[in-house]
């Protein structure tokens, strides 16, 4: 996510830690380079002449010249002026009504607005044990009503029905009917969808306003189109009392320039951001969170807010049982591979990892989630006997195992070599703690063969 942005910024800041002095020399030399990193990430030019000016004021201020740290002070600036662009802090959906709270939907086609209809009703019902309603009041394309009816069916909401025949204000009218009477604590509305902003799309989402009075009128933009996003977000704010945006497609997006656009153009807040396809991808934004991300400071909050919410907890104690005896074999190693996955694969864990934007691109390819398949289907392809005695895994077991899993024997022979090497390093466990064994598996992660010793590890690593 914002992969270019925070890779210029990184560039920037790191000539910043360590200095023991800032003239006005150095510090104009990097507000330039911030400028340009910011414009290169197509953020609108009123919000980078702000940005700017602001840093520039601090920068110069009393606090960074007195500081003896001035470089680290300059870089807290910049992330404390991220934090106040993108919106200070995390601004959650108001769902304080009289139930059914009514939540209108809108956007320009393609901007992924059924699928976060879908994404929203899910996020409701785990975080905030709310029942949801949706409709789809888009009789254009019959294909979004469809739409909207499988993604309902995944994420377990219910799918109040409506056809292209039907006239969209009667739909929505008809759908908080039923929800009231069916005691749903929300009803989510996804409206009709154009190329382009028209004044009979405008017309008739405020038709569908007035007849609904929405606690909550959410904005569904796609982050790839930059600060075009922030002026078409302006653009229906003019039209509709918009109270906040879902910006989706985060992960898709190396630039950033609509998360530090939208809310300085539209005052609107930004309340959730779309990080990939699934229906579980949606998390709330939080500024500071992201601010930090972008300065390669990385996300552990997020991180650790997701392990206590996806990890299996009594898989986690009954491993944690038996590395404290010493034992940990492939089958466990496979295991927690697949838990890794439920937490947004090996790209997600990385992305909220502090230093990620100093380890080189070439390494980070080399820890995907592509090559975890391939070990879980090399494991997979094992019998039991040899998941948990890997010793005995010779010649011909070889080969069938490689056959079996799509894989060459060499693939093998590395799986089982980085195992044996990780194994000795768990059995350490039993002695010396966590910190024993995190400093043993440095470079030893199967995956991570090209790592090396990883030497050139960021700071806040393991070593």
């Amino acid at each position: 996510m914002f992969e270019n942005l925070q890779g210029r910024f990184a560039k920037v800041l790191n000539n910043l830690r360590g200095q023991g002095r800032l003239t006005e020399d150095n510090i104009q030399d990097t507000l330039r380079e911030v400028r340009m990193a910011l414009l290169e990430a197509d953020v609108a030019l009123p919000v980078v002449r702000e940005f700017i000016e602001t840093v520039r004021t601090q920068a110069l201020g009393e606090e960074v010249a007195r500081s003896l740290t001035p470089g680290q002070v300059l870089i807290k600036v910049v992330h404390d002026e991220l934090v106040r662009v993108m919106g200070q802090a995390n601004e959650a959906l108001d769902l304080a009504a009289q139930p059914p709270a009514v939540v209108l939907m809108a956007g320009l086609q393609g901007s992924g607005k059924t699928t976060s209809v879908a994404k929203l009703a899910r996020w409701l019902a785990e975080r905030q044990n709310k029942k949801a309603l949706l409709v789809s009041c888009d009789i254009y394309r019959p294909a979004a009503i469809e739409q909207l009816r499988t993604l309902a069916a995944e994420v377990g909401a219910e799918f109040f029905p409506s056809t292209k025949d039907q006239d969209p204000v009667a739909i929505a009218r008809a759908a908080l009917d039923h929800a009231k009477r069916h005691y749903k604590d929300v009803l989510i509305v996804d409206t009709a969808g154009r190329l382009h902003i028209d004044a009979a799309m405008m017309d008739e989402i405020r038709a569908l306003h007035a007849a609904l009075d929405p606690i909550e009128t959410l904005f569904v933009v796609d982050s790839m189109t930059g600060q075009d996003a922030a002026n078409t977000a302006k653009a229906f704010g003019d039209a509709l009392p918009l109270t906040g945006v879902i910006l989706t497609k985060t992960d898709g997006d190396a630039r950033g320039g609509a998360a530090l656009s939208i809310r300085h153009i539209t005052g609107k807040p930004i309340k959730f951001i779309g990080v990939g396809e699934k229906t579980t991808a949606l998390e709330p934004f939080y500024p500071e969170r992201l601010a930090s991300r972008i300065l390669d400071m990385g996300d552990v909050v997020s991180l650790v807010e997701e392990v206590q919410r996806k990890v299996d907890h009594e898989e986690a104690a009954r491993l944690v049982q038996k590395l404290k005896k010493g034992g940990f074999d492939l089958a466990d190693f496979r295991d927690q591979i697949k838990q890794m996955a439920t937490m947004g694969g090996m790209a997600g864990l990385m992305d909220k990892l502090p230093g990620m934007g100093q380890i080189p691109d070439q390494v980070k390819a080399q820890v995907n989630d592509k090559e975890m398949k391939r070990l879980v289907a090399m494991i997979d392809s094992m019998t039991p006997k040899e998941r948990a005695f890997p010793d005995i895994i010779k010649g011909a077991r070889k080969r069938r195992i490689a056959a079996g899993s799509g894989t060459q024997v060499q693939d093998l022979n590395r799986l089982l070599k980085q195992f044996a090497q990780m194994q000795k390093v768990m059995k350490k466990m039993k002695g010396g703690g966590m910190a024993k064994m995190m400093r043993g598996l440095k470079g030893r992660l199967p995956g991570m063969g090209g790592m090396g010793g990883m030497g050139g590890l960021p700071p806040g690593f393991p070593r």
